[in-house]
C-alpha cells in the first residue's frame, strides 16, 4: 500500500506543477502533508518535516551563502572574460548561443557545484536568449543536462556516494567512465546544435552589435521581405532573406526594468566593477573551491566565510554591502523557501517508509532471468530511482540491495557502481535536487514548463551513456 502511495504521491505533485494547477512549494508542503494524514501518521508529520528540514539545511545554507558570493563574484566582473569569449563566439546566431549554453555549463561544472554552474550560465546567457526571444526553456533544458553528465565527477557527488556504498574505489568507478560520459556529453552539444538549428529557424539569424547595454543602447531590427520587426519576431519565410538594420532605443520602464538589470548584469561599464581587485577575486575564489575539494571545512561554512570576505573587500561601506546582499535577496529567498519546501516533500517520503517500500518492490519486480545483466537494470533504473528520489536514498538505499543481486550472478561492484551513474543528466531536473530551483528561478522559467522540456531529452541523454558504457565494456 505504501509502495501505490508513494508512486501516486509523486505522480500528483508532478502533475499539478506541470499544469500549473499549483505552485512548486505549494505542492512540495501541501501534497505530502496530505498524503501523510490519508497514511494514517498525520500526528507523526511534524516529526517529518522537521527530520527533514533537519537533513537539508545544511544545504539550504550551503545555497544561500554561494548564491550570495557569486553573485557578488559576478557583479566585480570575475567572470567576465570567460563569458564575454563565450559572448564573442555565440554572437546573435540562436544555434551558437545554445551550444554556447552547453559549453558554458560544461566548463562551470568542473567546480562540481550545480548552484554556481547555473548562476553564472544563466547570468552570462539570459541577457541574449531575451533579447532575441529565445525559449528559455531550451537555456534551462541544455544547462540541466550539460551539468547532469558533469555531475559524476568525483568531487560532484554521485560517485563518491557509489563508491562509498559499494566499498570500491571512486577512482576506480569513475576513470572507466570516462569516454561514456564524453560522449554523453557530445550528445548534449550534438542536442544543442539541433535546437539551436531549430530556434535559428523559428527566429533567423540576426545581428546583434551590443546585448548588454540597456540605454542609448543600438538594437537590431531584421528586415524581411515584406516589411520590419523587432528581433522577438520571427523572420517572414523562417528567416530566409533577412537583412539587419540598427535602430536607437532607450530604456524601457515598468515591467521591463527587472530585465533591463538582468541586461547590464555584464555591462562594462556597471559600477559595481572592481577591476582592481580582479587578481584577488580570483586567488579568493580558487581557494575556496579548492578547499571545498579537500573538504577541509564543511561547504556552508567555507560559502559563508567567502561571501563575508568577498563582500568586505570588494564592498567596504555598510550601504554598498547592503545594496549587494538586497540584490541577490530574491534569489536566495526563492531558493531557500523552495529548499524548505522540498524538506517537506522528502521528510514525509522517508519518515513514512514510501521510499523503501519503492526501493524494495522495484528490486522485487526484477526477473530472476535478468540477474546476469543486473548492471544493465541499474543503468535503466538509475533513471526513474535518481528523478524520484534523492541521491543519497538511491545509492545508500537501493544501490547495495541491486548490488547483492548482481553479485549472485558474478556482477562486480565496480560494474554496478558505474552503471549507477547513467541517470545523472535526468536527476539534475529532479524536483528534489535544490539546484534546479536556482536555475529555473533565474531564468524566470515555471518548474513545469521545464520537466515538461527536459525529461525526454535528459533520459535520451542518459541511454547514450548507458550506450556507451555496454560499447566500451565499462558496464
Amino acid at each position: 500500500m505504501l509502495t501505490i502511495l508513494g508512486f501516486a504521491m509523486i505522480a500528483t505533485f508532478l502533475v499539478l506543477i506541470m499544469m500549473k494547477k499549483m505552485s512548486p512549494i505549494a505542492a512540495l508542503v501541501l501534497i505530502p502533508a496530505a498524503f501523510c494524514v490519508f497514511v494514517g501518521k498525520g500526528a507523526k508529520l511534524g516529526d517529518y518535516v522537521i527530520d527533514g528540514v533537519t537533513g537539508l539545511a545544511p544545504t539550504a545554507a550551503m545555497l544561500m551563502f554561494a548564491i550570495v558570493y557569486f553573485g557578488v563574484m559576478i557583479d566585480v566582473g570575475l567572470f567576465d572574460p570567460i563569458v564575454r569569449g563565450i559572448l564573442r563566439f555565440c554572437k546573435a546566431d540562436p544555434m551558437r548561443i545554445v551550444v554556447g549554453t552547453a559549453v558554458l555549463a560544461a566548463i562551470v561544472s568542473l567546480d562540481g557545484d550545480g548552484s554556481t554552474t547555473f548562476m553564472i550560465t544563466v547570468s552570462a546567457m539570459y541577457p541574449l536568449y531575451k533579447r532575441l526571444k529565445m525559449s528559455l526553456v531550451v537555456m534551462t533544458g541544455v544547462a540541466a543536462m550539460a551539468n547532469g553528465v558533469m555531475n559524476t565527477l568525483p568531487w560532484g557527488g554521485p560517485t563518491a556516494r557509489a563508491a562509498t556504498a559499494l566499498k570500491v574505489d571512486a577512482g576506480d568507478v569513475f576513470v572507466p567512465m570516462i569516454p561514456a560520459l564524453a560522449v554523453g556529453l557530445v550528445a548534449v552539444i550534438g542536442l544543442a546544435y539541433v535546437l539551436g538549428v531549430r530556434e535559428r529557424r523559428r527566429l533567423g539569424t540576426l545581428a546583434l552589435d551590443e546585448v548588454l547595454v540597456t540605454e542609448k543602447e543600438t538594437e537590431t531590427v531584421l528586415v524581411g521581405a515584406g516589411g520590419t520587426g523587432t528581433p522577438d519576431s520571427p523572420a517572414p519565410g523562417g528567416g530566409s532573406g533577412a537583412t539587419t538594420a540598427t535602430t536607437t532605443s532607450t530604456t524601457t520602464t515598468g515591467s521591463d526594468d527587472a530585465d533591463d538589470e538582468r541586461f547590464a548584469a555584464l555591462d562594462p561599464d556597471r559600477p559595481t566593477l572592481r577591476p582592481r581587485l580582479y587578481w584577488f577575486n580570483a586567488l579568493l575564489t580558487v581557494v575556496l573551491l579548492t578547499a571545498m575539494i579537500m573538504e577541509l571545512l564543511p561547504i556552508p561554512v567555507l560559502f559563508l566565510l567567502g561571501a563575508a570576505l568577498a563582500l568586505s573587500v570588494n564592498f567596504p561601506h555598510i550601504p554598498d554591502q547592503k545594496a549587494r546582499l538586497a540584490a541577490h535577496a530574491d534569489n536566495v529567498l526563492n531558493v531557500s523557501g523552495m529548499v524548505f519546501a522540498a524538506a517537506v516533500f522528502t521528510g514525509v517520503l522517508q519518515g513514512t517508509g514510501m521510499v523503501d517500500h519503492m526501493a524494495t518492490w522495484m528490486v522485487d519486480v526484477i526477473p530472476e532471468a535478468m540477474g546476469p545483466h543486473m548492471a544493465l537494470v541499474t543503468g535503466v533504473l538509475s533513471l526513474p530511482l535518481t528523478y524520484f528520489m534523492s541521491n543519497d536514498g538511491f545509492y545508500f538505499g537501493v544501490l547495495p540491495v541491486l548490488a547483492e543481486a548482481g553479485a549472485a550472478h558474478g556482477v562486480t561492484p565496480l560494474e554496478m557502481a558505474r552503471a549507477s551513474l547513467v541517470g545523472q543528466p535526468l536527476h539534475m531536473s529532479s524536483p528534489l535536487v535544490p539546484a534546479v530551483y536556482v536555475l529555473v528561478g533565474m531564468a524566470k522559467v515555471e518548474f513545469g514548463d521545464h520537466t515538461r522540456f527536459v525529461v525526454k531529452w535528459a533520459a535520451a541523454t542518459c541511454l547514450v551513456i548507458l550506450g556507451a558504457g555496454i560499447l566500451f565494456g565499462t558496464i
